[in-house]
Parts: structure tokens; sequence; C-alpha cells
């Protein structure tokens, strides 16, 4: 795969596929390998700036385009990303340590975005407003906003950026893109689809470099009205910080510490299904994970005996080479000792491994997938986001007592519930206090319905029709006849 980078060409700035003024170079490594795979054109503030400005002269013409021209585009990207979904896929897979039927399901995920928004980009929007007054009209429309940050991570690096640039380029808006540095390949990848799309010159920029640097300095650029990111919560509240400079609009979808809820009326052998899509889903490395597992006493020894012995049943392998791999690796070394340090810390506080550790290939990231009940609860391991195969499993007695215990944290991402007790779902969904709530479901992510956080865990929602509106003014038009 690295032949295919081997002219270094892979930042997308104004139409010309180019290398760093610098020609700095950035291994990519495979996680599952521990090995580099490819060298990534490495730039910095110069090429940052030169993108934003190459949008800003974009900007002028393509807010100007049609809804029906924007939307052709956006769904051309879209085919090309399912005819090329293998393709991509495996590249993903390769950079990520994703197994690869998640990553060429995430590039068909993200071809839905594009789809979604090519349709969304051609409803009706603005509202007419009934007047008061004989002789005045009201009406409010919706225009760009002026140039987005498209700023993503690297546990779902297409799916993601494709939640972002297809509302922001459907909205007429243009775009500078940056990647994690982790996972860059598959993103170039897309960002060839959206140039065989059609788009014009400077209206798609891609570039890689140092997210600090490079996003000061592209946050200081008056054309850019809009950024939307997707990382950690110390970083998006740094973003707020910069924002302050222009008053940008913020898109932030930020941590996660999702509770997963067992019911005493749920069906416990759905529920461990459901636990280990939400969990193990991309080697759990994932926003919207399981992270506290919470289970009804009554209930509680049969669901722990289940999902031990099925995750004891897990394979770990390199999820390309291998398809019968069940789990790979964690994204880097580093990712690896820091989840070790916090099951460590938790275990010599008292907490009790449910399942031998199972076997995994020498080279390479891996991490055996850890369950630990009587955690104790003032451990980081019980109250942190854990980005990896790992879960605290607590009990509960009762409805109102394990609503505390959900609530107890500062994010509110996303939530899960197993029960089969209609009102009692009801309850539920309204009182925990997150952005999404699966009932019965461990993959609530849809193009068509809202994404994001409360509290800690971000601001603005993207997918549906919202999705659009945060790279959007509205106008309010007021006129005498």
């Amino acid at each position: 795969m690295a032949e295919l980078y081997n002219d270094h060409k892979s930042m997308y700035i104004d139409g010309v596929w180019r290398a760093s003024n610098h020609q700095d170079l950035l291994d990519v490594i495979n996680p599952a390998t521990g090995s580099a795979i490819a060298e990534l054109s490495y730039g910095g503030v110069d090429e940052a700036m030169e993108a934003v400005e190459a949008a800003a002269r974009a900007f002028g013409a393509w807010k100007l385009t049609t809804a029906r021209t924007r939307a052709d585009m956006l769904l051309e990207a879209s085919r090309m990303l399912l005819k090329r979904a293998e393709e991509i896929g495996y590249v993903l897979a390769v950079e990520s340590g994703k197994r690869l039927a998640e990553a060429v399901g995430e590039i068909k995920f993200a071809a839905e975005y594009f789809r979604w928004f090519a349709e969304e980009a051609r409803r009706p929007e603005g509202a007419y407003i009934p007047n008061e007054v004989q002789n005045k009209r009201h009406w409010t429309r919706a225009q760009p906003a002026g140039v987005a940050l498209c700023l993503t991570p690297w546990n779902f690096p297409v799916s993601i950026q494709a939640r972002k640039l297809a509302p922001a380029l459907a909205a007429g808006c243009t775009v500078v893109a940056r990647p994690s540095q982790k996972a860059p390949l598959s993103v170039i990848e897309v960002f060839k689809c959206l140039e065989e799309a059609g788009f014009p010159h400077g209206v798609v920029n891609l570039i890689h470099g140092p997210a600090v640097s490079t996003t000061e300095a592209m946050m200081g650029h008056p054309a850019v009205r809009v950024v939307s990111f997707t990382g950690s919560t110390a970083v998006g509240q740094s973003l707020v910080k910069s924002s302050a400079r222009q008053l940008q609009r913020l898109a932030l979808e930020l941590g996660g510490n999702a509770p997963f809820i067992v019911f005493d009326d749920a069906d416990v052998e759905k529920a461990v299904e459901g636990a280990m899509v939400a969990k193990f889903r991309n080697n759990g490395q994932s926003c919207i994970a399981a992270n506290r597992i919470y289970v009804h006493d009554s209930v509680y020894e049969e669901f722990v005996t289940r999902w031990a012995a099925t995750v004891s049943r897990m394979k770990l392998a390199d999820p390309v080479t291998n398809p019968q791999s069940d789990l790979g690796p964690v994204i880097d070394d580093k990712a690896r000792q820091q989840l070790r340090v916090l099951a460590d810390e938790a275990i010599a506080g008292g907490a009790r491994p449910i399942h031998p550790k199972l076997q995994h290939p020498d080279d390479g990231f891996y991490l055996s997938p850890l369950l630990l009940e009587n955690v104790p609860p003032d451990t980081t391991f019980a109250r942190a986001e854990l980005f990896g195969p790992m879960s605290p499993i607590f009990r509960f007695s009762d409805e109102d007592e394990v609503i505390k215990l959900a609530n107890d944290t500062d994010m509110g991402l996303a939530a899960y519930v197993y029960t089969n007790h209609a009102g009692r779902g009801a309850r539920m969904t309204e009182a925990l206090e997150y952005g999404i709530v699966g009932w019965n479901n461990a993959l609530p992510s849809v193009a068509f319905a809202p994404m994001g956080g409360w509290k800690q865990s971000g601001l603005g929602r993207e997918g549906a029709r919202i999705g659009m509106e945060e790279f959007q003014e509205v106008k309010y038009v007021s006129q005498e006849l």
C-alpha cells in the first residue's frame, strides 16, 4: 500500500495534489504489526493557510451554485465511495487496525452521508412568517456561513469526515479538512473521490500537519466561519477559547462515558449481543462505546456469565490478514499502556477480572479484552472514558439508583438501555442526560438522525437536517410593501 503514496503528494489544495513545502515526511503505522506502511507528506501553517485562502477564494462562486448542482456532485461522491468501498476499506483497516468488514462498512456509511445531504440540499428551507401589519411581509432564508474547518480523529476517520464534509458542501460552504495523522490514508482516498465527483478547485481542501499550530492559524483567518471538530473534551474546550477571536460557529462532538444498562425484564441474550457490539466495535475505540455496564441484581450472574463466555471465545488477530478475527489492536502503544495502567490500578484496589486473558500476536498493539467487577468507584477505571476493549461492571437494584449512577458524569454523549417494559424504557430515555439513547439498540448511529452530546460531550449536532444548519446562517427579511 505504501506505493500508493510514494510520490508524497498527499495534500489537496486548490485542486492540486501536492507535497509539503518543506518535504517533511511522517510514517503511518499499521497498529496490527507496529510497522510503517506509508510516508505521509506532513505540512504546517504555510500549507494550512494556503488551503484556507483557496477555500476563501472559491466560496464566492460556490455559494451561488444551485442546490441541484451541489446535490449532483454529492451524489456522485456517494457513488464513487460505494464503488471503491472494498478498496478504501482495505486501506482503512490497515492504517487503523479496524476489522475489514467494519472498515468496508464505514466507507458505505460515509457514502450514505453524502447521499443524505445531497437529498437534503434540495429540500425547502426558510420560513414565511405571518404578518401582523397589512403592508409588511416577513420571511427567513438560510445561507452558507463561509469557510468550514473539518477536524477529525483516527477512530472513524472516513465516516466522521463525511459527516462534516457532506452537510458543509450541501449548505454551500467551502472546506478545509485536517484528519488525524494516525489514520490519514483513507481520507486521502475520500478526497480523490471528491475530486472525481467534480467539485471545483478550492471548494474541498485537504491538509496534514500539527494539530495545534495549524488549527490556531486557520481559526485566526476571518474567512473561517465554522469549525467542526470531533475529539477529546480538552481539545474542544481549547477550540471554544480560540473561537472567541472571530466568534466562529462551533460544532463539537467530544468525549463519551456511555452507560449500558440491563434491567431485570430485558432479554439477556440480546443484551449480551448488544454489549458485544456497543463495547467492542472498532476494538472498543468509539466515543459512543459502552463504557460502564450496569446490570440489575436479579440478572447480574446470568448476564456476566454469558458475556464473559462470549468474550472468552473472541479471537485476537490481525484483522486484515485474518478474516476470522473478532478484535484487532488499539491504535498505538501509548494507548495500550495507558489502559493497562488504569486496569492495574483498579485490580490493585480490589477489582476482579472475570475471565482469563486471551492470546494475541506478539507484534502490534493488541490488548486483551478485560471485564472487571467490584471496581472501586473512586478509581479512574470506574469514571474515565476507556477508549479500548475494557469495561467495569456494576450491580444496581432499582430504576432511580441506576439513573443517578448513569448520570453521575460530566459527559453526556450516548447511553444504552435494555428493557422490554415500555413504560420503563420511556422513563429512562427521558431521565438519561445524554444526546443519544439506544433502547434495545447497540447501533443507534444513522445519517438521518442527529448525533451529539450534552454537557462536556459537545455543542451542536451532526447528521439529519440540523447537521446542515450548523453550516448555515439564518437571514430574516422584513419587507414593507
